[in-house]
């Protein structure tokens, strides 16, 4: 199935510090809604990060767009995110997309009839789980999602150097590729091997309505990283948020300029 929009077409629509958010809708309409798909990466890619995990925003213009767009590309907006499909749910709330939740660990295709898939995966290890409870200091969160667990030092950004060291000392005391390390954007995370982003997203693409389809992903942060590396085996093109990724044809310099995008795609969609 054919990218249906060229590459340099859709660099065009990509708004960057230097470039006006008319510049993009006026492009937009190259966008083919019967035969792409767009996934999006949540945190620090459609959102602004926020001193907490629930302390984001989404604006009411974002959901408007979202919901356009899933209704013209027949369901094939979904977003790519490390959060589970219940928080994702209830952040977007009223608008529910079709989602991958958990790093890769929960699917929701959106499609009626069609239930979640939650990957019969290894939970974490229950030692595992109270050695990074004792981590806990001030201006460090610790987000559990059952599938991993995040420490997140927003609010203490000068721990970061020594939580890193901490959390790659306790997984050294596993066995070898048990545990995968997700450094992130002021945060870490630990999970299992056997499951990322990019499989999920291979898994999601052949299911309705992203069957056939050419995705377009935008991401931002390292579990980003392995769907850009897949996209080439989908036909699909991805773009950056805020640094340069191997493998994006192109980068958005802030999420606001992801959101003004997705508005200018949906203000092209048929009446």
């Amino acid at each position: 199935m054919g990218f249906g929009i060229s590459v340099k077409e859709l660099k065009t629509t990509l708004p960057s510090m230097q470039d006006e958010v008319q510049s993009a809708a006026s492009s937009a309409g190259a966008f083919a809604f019967e035969r792409n798909a767009i996934l999006l990466d949540i945190d620090g890619t459609l959102l602004d990060l926020a001193p907490t995990p629930a302390g984001v925003l989404v604006p009411s213009s974002l959901q408007s767009a979202l919901l356009t767009l899933w209704k013209w590309t027949g369901g094939a907006v979904a977003l790519v995110s490390g959060r589970t499909l219940e928080d994702i749910d209830r952040i977007f709330a009223p608008v529910k997309l079709p989602a991958i939740g958990g790093h890769g660990a929960e699917i929701k295709p959106g499609v009626a009839g069609r239930e979640t898939i939650v990957r019969p995966l290894p939970l974490l290890d229950e030692r595992m789980r109270w050695r990074i409870l004792e981590l806990a200091a001030p201006g460090i969160l610790i987000e559990d999602k059952g599938y991993s667990i995040a420490l997140h030092y927003r609010q203490a950004p000068e721990r970061g150097p020594a939580l890193r060291k901490a959390v790659s000392l306790l997984t050294s005391e596993f066995a070898a590729g048990t545990y995968e390390i997700l450094p992130g954007k002021e945060v870490i995370e630990i999970k299992p091997t056997g499951f990322n982003k990019g499989s999920a997203v291979l898994e999601l693409m052949e299911m309705e309505p992203f069957r056939g389809r050419a995705p377009i992903f935008v991401g931002d942060d390292v579990t980003d990283e392995a769907v850009f590396a897949i996209l080439p085996e989908i036909g699909g093109h991805g773009f950056s948020v805020g640094r340069v990724i191997p493998g994006a044809s192109g980068t958005f310099a802030e999420p606001a300029d992801v959101r003004r995008w997705l508005e200018a795609l949906a203000s092209r969609a048929p009446e």
